[in-house]
């Protein structure tokens, strides 16, 4: 059986030393299981702890509670199969685009792709003499992803990799990503608070909110769970699993987790993604849907 790409157990992280005000968990209790060869969403509001799970998956932070394994091992031990493009991007800047490049190549030998990493830096028409400091931030985006490609990763952490990147740039190297997964099985983590732009192109979905994960499984699996449905304003749910609902004027919307058959008089329909991630931030008392260590579903308070 081939080890999941990452798998979290009751994983927390605490910024700051126990029992100082200034002490707060960026992540809390968060047990998944991502299996390898997925193309996966993280999404959740700034500061949800996006970024501290990546960075703990990438071996920078250390766990203040529970474990998080990478490819069968610890994160560390896994280091050179990990590909990781840190929010920030830091590359050294006073190399230039070419002596970059060659540095991926010398720290990386036996695995490095250069046809790949030139490919990347090409797509932005950059010249291979120029500094890095001389570069925008979207140029230098290219660059810290040609460096994560180059390296032939089992898998790729990508932390709000597209922010400055425009719309066109976005498009091309989405499809240089989705390439990479399809040609060499890379399990690709892509975390956004703009869930639009994952939807076409990610196939598990990771929602992290108030530091906890909300949801956690392949997205079709997920979407088919849940029903957005219409009735009458004094309609009982029950006992179907509310997730969010309002009332306007004699109509209740509601999305929910049906428990049975639906009446007939409910008007019913699939929620699109972007439906479903804003219904579960917006209700944090919801319960949480992660599939347990067994890939079966089971439902955790939130």
């Amino acid at each position: 059986m081939t080890d999941p790409a990452l798998e979290a157990a009751a994983l927390g992280k605490r910024f700051g030393r126990r029992g100082r005000r200034s002490a707060s968990w960026a992540l809390r209790d968060c047990s998944f299981r991502l299996p390898a060869g997925r193309v996966c969403a993280v999404v959740g509001p700034n500061g949800a702890g996006k970024s501290t799970l990546l960075a703990l998956a990438a071996g920078l932070l250390a766990p203040t509670e529970g474990t998080v394994a990478v490819l069968g091992t610890d994160p560390a031990s896994a280091r050179p199969r990990v590909g990781f493009v840190d929010q920030a991007k830091p590359l050294y800047p006073q190399l230039t685009v070419a002596e970059t490049l060659r540095m991926g190549a010398d720290l990386n030998p036996g695995r490095w792709d250069a046809d790949t990493a030139r490919r990347v830096v090409a797509g932005g028409d950059l010249d291979p003499s120029r500094r890095i400091r001389a570069l925008s931030g979207g140029q230098r985006t290219r660059v810290a992803l040609a460096l994560a490609l180059g390296k032939r990763p089992e898998l790729l952490l990508l932390d709000e990799p597209m922010a400055d990147l425009d719309p066109l740039a976005r498009h091309e190297l989405m499809g240089v990503l989705m390439g990479q997964a399809a040609a060499h099985g890379t399990t690709i983590v892509l975390s956004s608070h703009v869930v639009a732009e994952l939807e076409d192109s990610c196939d598990h979905l990771l929602l992290i909110g108030g530091g906890r994960v909300r949801l956690a499984g392949e997205i079709d699996e997920l979407l088919a769970a849940h029903t957005h449905v219409t009735a009458p304003a004094a309609t009982e749910l029950g006992p179907h699993q509310v997730v969010e609902s309002r009332t306007t004027g004699r109509q209740l919307s509601a999305l929910i987790r049906p428990a049975g058959p639906l009446p007939a008089q409910w008007r019913t329909g699939a929620p699109s993604l972007e439906e479903l991630v804003l219904s579960y931030l917006r209700s944090p008392e919801a319960p949480a849907l992660v599939p347990d260590a067994h890939d079966t579903t089971t439902e955790t308070a939130a």
